[in-house]
Formats: C-alpha cells, sequence, structure tokens
C-alpha cells in the first residue's frame, strides 16, 4: 500500500514518538536522563520504512510545556493519533510505528542496570496504553 502523510501528519508522528523518548527520559531523572534520551533517539533515527523517513528528524517548533503532566498531555493523545492515522492508510506502517516507538521505550528504560524503575514501567505502560488506543 502507498502512504500519503500531509506535514500536520508527519508532525504528529514526530511529535508522539519523540515526545515518547522525552517523557522515557523525564521519568528517568533519577538516573541518567541523558542516556535514557540518547538511546530512545537512536532507536528512532534507526528506524525504516515510511516511517523511518518521517522520524530521521525531531520535530521543530513543538513547544512540550513546563511540567511532565503538559508533556503528557501532548503526547499520549499524538500517539493514538498516529496509530489511527496509519491503521486507516497502511496497517503495516501502523505496526511499524508501534515497534519503532516500543523499541525506543526500551532502548530508554534499559539505561538503567537490572529492571526499569517504578516511574519508568509506569510512564512505559502509560504509552503502550495510548499506542493501543486506537
Amino acid at each position: 500500500m502507498s502512504i500519503t502523510l500531509t506535514d500536520q501528519d508527519k508532525l504528529t508522528l514526530r511529535t508522539a514518538a519523540w515526545g515518547a523518548v522525552s517523557l522515557m527520559s523525564a521519568a528517568g531523572a533519577a538516573g541518567s536522563p541523558h542516556k535514557a534520551a540518547t538511546e530512545g533517539s537512536i532507536a528512532l533515527t534507526s528506524a525504516t520504512g515510511p516511517v523511518g523517513h518521517v522520524l530521521t528528524k525531531a520535530p521543530k517548533g513543538v513547544k512540550y510545556g513546563k511540567s511532565v503532566a503538559e508533556l503528557a498531555d501532548q503526547v499520549l493523545p499524538a500517539l493514538t493519533e498516529s496509530m489511527s492515522l496509519l491503521k486507516q492508510q497502511d496497517p503495516a506502517e501502523a505496526d511499524n510505528f508501534r515497534r519503532t516507538v516500543s523499541v525506543a521505550v526500551e532502548a530508554a528504560a534499559q539505561t538503567h542496570k537490572g529492571e526499569p524503575s517504578p516511574t519508568m514501567a509506569e510512564m512505559a505502560r502509560k504509552i503502550t496504553e495510548a499506542l493501543d488506543a486506537a
């Protein structure tokens, strides 16, 4: 199938994916937020297919707010919207996006030795829930 994304669609996908990494970084602030962000970013820029082309760049001009709650208010709905948009156009690309974001979240969580902190595990759950809500 062919996929056609407007500039707004691309911004939504970027906000969702890069925002998910930002949420994981914020949730891992007690450990190494920079390392979490780096590992998650590497996962996003390693994506393939149409989604990979879109996620190559972080979103420009997005204001995430002053708190993690404000960031989540923007990112979690964007994750659900991205999945809905991609499912309508190409279910395989929706799966690709979901896997890409999941790998980025897992990569960010793995920066802690052993199990992710309860805070990171809860943030990962919220991200997964938003992806599955579509």
